[in-house]
């Protein structure tokens, strides 16, 4: 009849579909006029999930949530479900792929001395050319080094004593004056130390570290410091008169 508009459906509909359980998305051709329960049904051959532990949500072809499809009784046509349009499957029990699961991997591990015999391998190169931790001659230099470095800084202590007056300039901290009390090495770090019992409160502790005690002194007094830091001479303590304005 002449004014008559007839609108013409598409009986099935191409839709991507995910899920919870893997990360692959894959594309299907469905009958609108199948419910949710059925779907439900063809989708558990796609996914692995029990149609009973399923929530379905539909999004658009630019994957924006739609809603829910939570009414087994309803056709698939009765939601607006268009090609393209994503069902999202959400898997209630929470079951993992056996594609996904690495817990169930089995690891291999491949023993040290066969490792070593590969000539393959990145151990092999490194040792072929002289890299990193086979480097023979760096190593050799920087042993060289470390121990010229030890020597300087234990020549450097020996040069110090307890009870002398000292001027501590370490860079990016203001000068203080103190008095040596302690010169050697400790068990917080390696090398040699100098303890130093300031004037001011401008210190750290009360001359103990990490539970063992090296010399006595009000808390925030007391410090260590290398001593290519100190400098020992006559410097006085500073007094302050009272009266002084």
């Amino acid at each position: 009849m002449e004014g008559e508009i007839t609108i013409v459906s598409n009986p099935t509909v191409n839709v991507r579909l995910t899920n919870t359980i893997s990360s692959f998305e894959s594309m299907r051709r469905f009958n609108r006029g199948i419910t949710i329960a059925e779907l439900k049904g063809k989708l558990e051959m796609i996914v692995g999930a029990s149609p009973s532990s399923m929530e379905l949500e539909l999004f658009s072809v630019s994957d924006i949530f739609l809603q829910k499809m939570d009414d087994n009784e309803a056709l698939l046509g009765s939601y607006p479900v268009d090609d393209n349009c994503k069902i999202h499957v959400i898997d209630k029990s929470g079951q993992i792929s056996e594609f996904t699961d690495v817990s169930k991997v089995e690891k291999f591990e491949l023993p040290d001395d066969a490792y070593e015999k590969r000539t393959d391998s990145a151990r092999s190169f490194m040792k072929k050319h002289g890299v990193g931790q086979f480097n023979e001659e760096e190593k050799a230099k920087k042993r060289a080094e470390n121990a010229a470095r030890r020597e300087e800084e234990k020549a450097a202590a020996d040069a110090l004593s307890v009870g002398s007056r000292c001027k501590v300039q370490v860079p990016e901290q203001p000068t203080k004056l103190g008095t040596v009390m302690y010169v050697g090495t400790t068990d917080f770090k390696p090398g040699y130390w100098v303890g130093v019992k300031y004037d001011e409160p401008l210190g750290k502790h009360d001359g103990s570290v990490a539970g063992k005690r090296y010399f006595e002194c009000e808390n925030k007094y007391g410090g260590f410091v290398k001593p290519f830091s100190v400098t020992v001479g006559d410097f006085p303590e500073e007094t302050y008169d009272l009266d002084e304005m």
